[in-house]
This record gives structure tokens, C-alpha cells and sequence, in this order.
């Protein structure tokens, strides 16, 4: 009995360790997405209470980003934005997947291709 007792609580203990690990969202927390095309530039930090913050610059000069991010049911991440950037459909959906810090990628949306990387901090 003492050692399902053990048993148990060791399992128990290690289910956060486990579901954070399936998280796709893990690495990106307390972290900066930036993501830098022909139009500009845009680092954005998103939160695990499901909100975002960040700025855009462009043509039409820096903008302030804000609103709440989920990942539906096909894998891509929804933002939310409570003032959309100018030409930007909202909620903004695009397909997502974990990265760690110091990972670049490159990504397509809205007919625009950015280069995008994961950097340390806000």
C-alpha cells in the first residue's frame, strides 16, 4: 500500500511536467517573437493568461499591439487584437508550432512571407 501510495503521488507531481511539455505555447512564454518583413518590424510577447502584448513598426510608423491569443482546434494560433493593425484580418489566424529561444524560421501569411525568430526576454 505505502508504495502506491508513492507511486501515485509521484505521478500526480509530474502531470504539470507533462502537460507544460505538450504546450506548444511553453517556450514562447516570457520570451519575444520577432518577426521582420518588407513592411516592417513587429516583436510580440505572449502571456500564459492567454493575452499578448507588443509593437509593430511600419510604414505608417510604431504601433502598440494588444489583445488575447488561443490555438484552435487545427493547430494555428488566433490573435485577437483590441485595435488591429491596418490591413490585418482580426482574429488573425496562422499555422504555429513550438520553438525554442534562438530558433529563426520563416513564415506566410496574408501573402507575405517574415522571418521570424524566438529571442530571450521581453
Amino acid at each position: 500500500m505505502r508504495f502506491s501510495l508513492i507511486g501515485a503521488a509521484l505521478i500526480v507531481a509530474s502531470a504539470p511536467a507533462a502537460f507544460a511539455g505538450d504546450d506548444i505555447m511553453a517556450n514562447y512564454f516570457g520570451n519575444t517573437v520577432v518577426a521582420q518583413n518588407q513592411l516592417g518590424i513587429s516583436k510580440v510577447h505572449y502571456r500564459q493568461n492567454h493575452t499578448f502584448g507588443g509593437t509593430a513598426l511600419g510604414p505608417s510608423g510604431q504601433i502598440q499591439l494588444s489583445g488575447s491569443w488561443k490555438i484552435d482546434p487545427s493547430g494555428q494560433l488566433c490573435r485577437t487584437y483590441e485595435n488591429a493593425p491596418p490591413g490585418s484580418p482580426n482574429p488573425f489566424c496562422t499555422p504555429w508550432e513550438s520553438h525554442k529561444v534562438g530558433d529563426t524560421w520563416s513564415m506566410s501569411a496574408n501573402g507575405q512571407t517574415a522571418q521570424v525568430s524566438l529571442v530571450a526576454g521581453k
